[in-house]
């Protein structure tokens, strides 16, 4: 837009300088110099529209630098949504059922099956009804296990979202999670899924005392 209305302002004045005054009169200096002044502010009013050309250039290049810093954003937020649990999550997995017949599972032994997930690189986990974040606490005593509150049942349904394999081979290496379940009576059972899909959520608390220093 400013590039044409440049040119229609070279136009005008070209137009304006041709019809205000009979050329024909003139002498030949005279009509040199005039064609000398046309030149001149030709060449000024070009190089007006090359700089302007390059700001309008520039402008584009810096939103589009915008446009890639706000999508990077909704993609960092995106994923950190993921990993805090406020946002559902949905990828290859695996999915866990963990049966304790005779309530014999204590809330450290629940919590191990969460720490072996983690430890094996799981990027959501859902363990029963509960979102699991960094602050879920497992409560509680043998057969009346609590997750961050919520009173869970035999058998707990765990899903994770993660490389299937290293989840399953992480919760049944010898001597680990699923032989501690099974020592205590009960017993731990793996299915790697193609797709999994955590649709609970959980709120951010809100820090009583911490604060941004920026």
């Amino acid at each position: 837009m400013l590039t044409a209305a440049l040119g229609f302002a070279i136009a005008v004045q070209v137009h304006a300088t041709s019809s205000s005054d009979s050329l024909s009169s003139l002498r030949e200096d005279d009509l040199i110099g005039i064609l000398d002044n046309q030149s001149a502010r030709a060449d000024r009013l070009r190089l007006q529209i090359a700089d302007l050309q390059q700001t309008v250039l520039r402008l584009q290049g810096s939103g589009d630098r915008a446009a890639a810093a706000q999508q990077q954003a909704e993609q960092d937020a995106a994923a950190l949504g993921v990993l805090l649990g406020t946002l559902p999550a949905a990828g290859p997995g695996i999915e866990v059922t963990v049966s304790d017949p005779g309530a014999k599972l204590l809330p450290e032994d629940l919590l191990a099956v969460v720490e072996e997930l983690r430890g094996a690189g799981a990027e959501a986990i859902q363990f029963g009804s509960v979102r699991v974040s960094t602050s879920t606490a497992f409560t509680g005593s043998a057969g009346a296990v609590s997750v961050d509150g919520v009173i869970l049942t035999e058998p707990y349904r765990v899903v994770a979202i993660g490389d299937s394999k290293t989840l399953d081979t992480a919760l049944n290496i010898p001597g680990g999670v699923a032989a501690t379940v099974r020592a205590a009576g009960g017993d731990l059972a793996v299915t790697e899924q193609q797709t999994v899909t955590i649709t609970v959520v959980r709120a951010l608390p809100v820090p009583k005392f911490a604060h941004s220093t920026h």
